[in-house]
């Protein structure tokens, strides 16, 4: 059974009461969870006091609370885990105080997440009300910006979750990234 499969097993387990897949469905995400979170922690500044481990564990912890959801499959779970990841990082973000740019977590608009920060990389607080800014304009791209970056989705599997075609995800992400370099004010490539 592919990982894929065994994951959505455990999801649909999950929803439908099964208290015992939580602990497996742990097993099977820790390690793609932890992935993006040291991903998105690695633009931090040294000092910073959140750590991966930390950060899944929060993530984990508000997915637990996610009663209501009915998980369709891998994809779904990873985006619902990019919500709650923005969510996090961003509040921790301003906790700190991190409301200049420059200062926080930055992520480079490029088509890696694990790409690391450049002249193009942007500040966490910057980019997610420029996302909001986005999603009043495009919901789709605004979306689909959310699933790439912090949840780490491939575009078939952010197509998926859309419920689009590849090619139209490889178009929003186009627009999407040259919208968001113009709006933060660095070029479109």
């Amino acid at each position: 059974m592919s990982q894929d499969t065994d994951v959505t097993r455990l999801l649909i387990a999950w929803s439908d009461g099964n208290e015992s897949a939580a602990a497996p469905l742990m097993d099977a995400v820790y390690v793609e969870l932890r992935r993006l979170a040291r991903a998105y922690l690695a633009r931090e500044r040294p000092d910073h006091s959140l750590q991966a481990t930390a950060l899944v564990h929060e993530a984990y912890l508000k997915l637990v609370d996610q009663r209501r959801v009915r998980w369709q499959n891998r994809a779904h779970f990873f985006a619902v885990s990019a919500q709650v990841m923005r969510r996090l990082l961003v509040d921790h973000a301003r906790a700190r105080g991190a409301f200049k740019r420059g200062v926080g977590i930055t992520i480079a608009l490029d088509d890696s997440i694990d790409a690391p920060g450049d002249d193009a990389s942007l500040d966490l607080i910057a980019l997610d009300a420029a996302l909001d800014k986005l999603a009043a304009r495009d919901q789709r791209q605004a979306r689909l910006v959310e699933l790439r970056y912090f949840g780490g989705l491939t575009v078939d599997e952010a197509a998926a979750v859309l419920d689009v075609a590849a090619i139209t995800v490889k178009r929003d992400w186009a627009l999407a990234r040259t919208w968001l370099f113009r709006e933060l004010g660095g070029t479109s490539s």
